[in-house]
């Protein structure tokens, strides 16, 4: 995978958000952040997520999206179950996926994170293909910013996000980088 200078991954269905914004004025990509999303919980597959991101979500097509449809989110890829890898907001962007945040006493993560989901629920075991596609996805962006450090969700907002959950294998994604960020 390589990353342009706009911050685009070649092979990745681009697929724009509205719901990104500038980076603070200097601030730089230094953390990435998984996620993990299924609309509705526990579902895989469809385009809710991908209507979640652009605004379009119908509250009407099932209960809990009456929730949600009124959200700006967004983040700069998610990862199917399959492995395809889909990316909405440019690298250089920044996604609103981190919400209230803080890391090491820096508060407001999405001016200096990428947002990565993973199609997936905290208690459910995520594919071999994602696991192959996040290695490689966080590999390309550590070879093109300077990241210090890979987090899950519930790293950066304790008490308020539990994802990417106890399913998700450190160990397993730290094996399959090849820069030490974990």
């Amino acid at each position: 995978m390589n990353i342009d200078a706009e911050g685009l991954i070649d092979g990745a269905e681009y697929i724009p958000s509205p719901n990104c914004d500038e980076r603070p004025a200097g601030m730089g990509v230094e953390l990435l952040v998984i996620h993990n999303i299924s609309l509705p919980p526990g579902v895989f597959g469809g385009d809710a997520v991908i209507d979640l991101f652009l605004n379009r979500l119908d509250p009407r097509a099932h209960p809990y999206y009456e929730t949600i449809a009124t959200l700006r989110v967004s983040a700069h890829f998610l990862i199917r179950r399959n492995g395809g890898l889909l990316q909405f907001v440019p690298c250089t962007k920044r996604a609103w996926h981190a919400g209230q945040s803080s890391w090491r006493d820096r508060e407001r993560c999405n001016d200096f994170s990428v947002g990565i989901e993973l199609e997936g629920a905290d208690d459910q075991a995520y594919s071999d293909a994602q696991y192959e596609c996040l290695a490689a996805l966080a590999t390309a962006l550590c070879a093109r910013y300077p990241i210090v450090a890979s987090v899950g969700h519930s790293d950066i907002a304790p008490g308020r996000k539990t994802d990417p959950g106890p399913a998700f294998d450190w160990r397993r994604y730290a094996s399959g980088i090849s820069n030490n960020i974990v």
